[in-house]
Formats: structure tokens, sequence, C-alpha cells
């Protein structure tokens, strides 16, 4: 599939950001495991680059972290770091907030790229939540823990305010890195308020 239009240097950022981020909270979870250094990178870089991975394929794109070295640097780099300081010193609150940015930042760039490939509205929001919560699943998975999707915080739902902000602003005309900003924002902020005020959606009941 062609790229129909460029993707703003900006928004680039928002893409190694993003996947900082998850490579900690892979690294954080081996951590947590009591695990060896070779699975705290193995960690940082399925969390990092899971979501971004299924995207490109996914829209029919190259593979982004296969033809430069920075994004796997990023990752081995978050799990050296992980490793040599307490993981202590990263869980907590202020990660919670830090996780909360970085979703934000991912479902924003994911959707970005998608509508940059000529990925209709809809799935370019599709593409959006899945480049900010599947490295996350894949995280989960791999460590047996629950994942987010089974949880009833409002995660998920804030990376697609943020991709969903993203494209209807696109849609409307909206510079890329303008839209990236508003709905970046927004998203954070749902994530923030759930995380302060504990936040959930309902759960189904008969």
């Amino acid at each position: 599939m062609e790229r129909t239009n460029p993707i703003p240097a900006a928004l680039v950022l928002l893409d190694y950001f993003g996947i900082a981020v998850f490579a900690f909270s892979g690294a954080l979870l081996a951590a947590e495991k009591k695990q060896t250094l070779v699975t705290f990178i193995f960690f940082a870089v399925a969390a990092g680059v899971g979501g971004g991975t299924l995207r490109d394929l996914l829209i029919g794109a190259p593979v982004f972290w296969v033809h430069r070295n920075a994004t796997l640097a990023i990752c081995i780099l978050a799990a050296l770091l992980v490793w040599v300081v307490s993981r202590r010193r990263f869980a907590g609150a202020a990660f919670l907030w830090f996780d909360a940015a970085g979703l934000a930042a991912y479902a924003a760039y994911g959707a970005a790229k998608a509508l940059a490939f000529g990925v209709a509205p809809l799935p370019a929001f599709g593409m959006g939540v899945l480049t900010a919560c599947a490295g996350g699943i894949i995280r989960d998975v791999l460590a047996g823990e629950e994942s987010i999707l089974m949880r009833p915080e409002l995660y998920v739902t804030a990376a697609a305010l943020a991709a969903g902000l993203f494209v209807a602003l696109s849609l409307a005309g909206v510079a890329g890195w303008i839209a990236a900003l508003i709905a970046g924002s927004a998203g954070f902020a749902l994530r923030g308020l759930a995380i302060a005020r504990g936040w959930s959606l309902p759960a189904y009941r008969d």
C-alpha cells in the first residue's frame, strides 16, 4: 500500500516516546517476575514493538523497527536501565502517569501512520488503538498476567479517545501535529482521571 501523506517529524517523536514507555513496562514486569537480563530485554522488545508491528503488517507498511537501529536500541536500553536501577524507582504512581502519556501518544501516532498509508478512517482509528494496546497485551500474555482487556479500568478507552479524536481532527483538516497534541492530551486526561479517581467501565450484569 502506498503512503498518501507524509508523517510529520513531530509525530515520529510520539512513536519513540511510546516505544520507550512500553519497553519500560515490559522490563518492569520481568523485574517483578525476578527474571534474567535476557528475559528483561525480550519483554521490553515485545512490549515496545508489539503493537506497532501488528499495525504495520495490517496496513501493508514496512515493519518500522526492521530497517532502523534506534527502536531496538531504545528497548534494550530500557531493559538495562531497569536491570541496573531498582524497579521501585520506576514503579508506582509516577510510572502510571508516564504510561498514560505513552498510551495517548502511541494511539495518536498509530492512527496517524494508518491514515498516511491510505487506510480508511474507521480502520485507522482501530490501528491507533491496536498500536497503543497490543504490546501490553502481548507482554501480559507472555508473563501469565491478566490482560488489560479483562480489566474494567479506563485504559483501552483512553487509547480509543486519542485515536478517534486524531482521526476526526485530521478529517476536519487540522494539521497533523496540532491534531496529535489535542488528541493525545484528551487521551492522557481521560487516563489520568481514571488513575486519580479510580474510574472504570461498568461490568456486564445479567
